[in-house]
């Protein structure tokens, strides 16, 4: 059986490699990049980084608003399922790429599954948010990362083809990490020591379309006495060029960095701050204190185990955060085992074998 993955984002990338190991040990994968993040840094160094082999199709989309964006990929996309006629496609989490796999999937019949299925923020201005629920109420396969994401779904009526696997994120970090011990050399190239400054990231359509959110951030961080390494994301660094955003001593805009960079600085880092939904995660895995600058978060484990804390654009709360939030909590076993790439696999090759797709909730 062929099956296409469909992927055009960071995460995507991160989460799909496991997956896609796996994949192709029974199965002819197809792997299409829509081009939703096209510059080098954001894409073609994690397909090389993390070993995903060349995609079969780069359909170069590119940056536009949600409508251009999603109906550009949604045309490209037909052209190339309609050719390859896979039996199952996948997409991942809540981006553009997303949405657009899944309409394009199933108005031609094609079995759909979404990896990372019931996340719910609850906030519908989140773009992400319309694009993970929407996917979801047309799956036949629903990959759940955890038991709360389970009864999202229930919550909502969805409880056919419902499968509880673990995260394959976690499964990414827990096997990349040890590579970046060895090979990362990011803190010898910033000049960093271990525990001695914060990481900071921002990409979300809330804080940086809204340029009032992105200066409250900016503005809050110049008044505390650490070191704050920003990697810029290019939608960031956009904004703070056009509106000519001044920037504290502090803090140390970088470019954007490969993944094993990256989940080194992580776990190194006194504290995360962040907009990111992944990095939320990550920060839990590696017991790293997480401030996330929004209202809500789809990862509330985080938030419960107390190693997570929103304070929205508050300048108080993100002072007192970085101050005094110094969490010692015990973690649960909330994201699997490190084989939810593993189970996904199994499940999609037990439904082939009985040409049945979609049956009873699995956990």
């Amino acid at each position: 059986m062929k099956i296409v993955s469909i992927v055009g984002a960071r995460p995507q990338f991160i989460k799909s490699a496991p997956l896609s190991r796996e994949i192709r040990k029974k199965y002819e994968e197809i792997l299409i990049h829509t081009g939703q993040h096209y510059d080098y840094e954001m894409s073609k160094i994690f397909f090389d980084e993390l070993g995903i082999p060349e995609p079969d199709y780069n359909l170069e989309v590119g940056s536009g608003t949600h409508g251009y964006q999603t109906g550009e990929m949604l045309k490209k996309l037909e052209d190339v399922l309609i050719k390859e006629n896979p039996g199952i496609a996948l997409v991942y989490g809540d981006t553009n790429s997303t949405l657009a796999g899944a309409l394009a999937s199933v108005k031609l019949h094609i079995k759909l599954g979404h990896i990372e299925a019931g996340l719910r923020s609850h906030d519908k201005k989140m773009p992400e948010e319309i694009n993970r629920v929407l996917t979801d109420h047309i799956s036949d396969y629903l990959f759940c990362p955890t038991k709360t994401s389970v009864e999202n779904l229930k919550k909502e009526g969805i409880r056919n083809g419902v499968y509880l696997v673990g995260d394959v994120m976690y499964d990414s970090l827990i096997y990349n990490i040890k590579i970046a011990e060895k090979k990362s050399e990011i803190l010898k190239k910033l000049e960093l020591n271990k525990k001695d400054y914060l990481l900071l990231t921002i990409h979300r359509a809330e804080n940086t379309d809204n340029i009032e959110n992105l200066v409250k951030i900016l503005n809050s961080l110049s008044k505390i006495d650490e070191k704050v390494i920003f990697p810029v994301h290019p939608r960031t660094r956009n904004v703070i060029e056009k509106y000519k955003i001044k920037i504290s001593d502090n803090i140390v805009l970088i470019e954007p960095l490969s993944y094993l960079d990256f989940i080194k600085l992580e776990k190194y880092a006194k504290k995360i701050l962040t907009d990111s939904g992944g990095m939320q995660k990550e920060a839990y895995i590696l017991k790293v204190p997480c401030i996330t600058l929004r209202d809500r978060t789809e990862w509330i484990e985080t938030i419960e185990d107390g190693w997570n804390v929103l304070v929205s654009r508050d300048e108080n709360k993100i002072i007192d955060a970085v101050k005094n939030f110094n969490p010692k909590n015990k973690q649960r076993n909330v994201y699997g085992n490190g084989k939810a790439s593993e189970n996904i696999a199994k499940i999609l090759k037990e439904s082939c074998d009985v040409s049945c797709l979609g049956g009873e909730l699995h956990e």
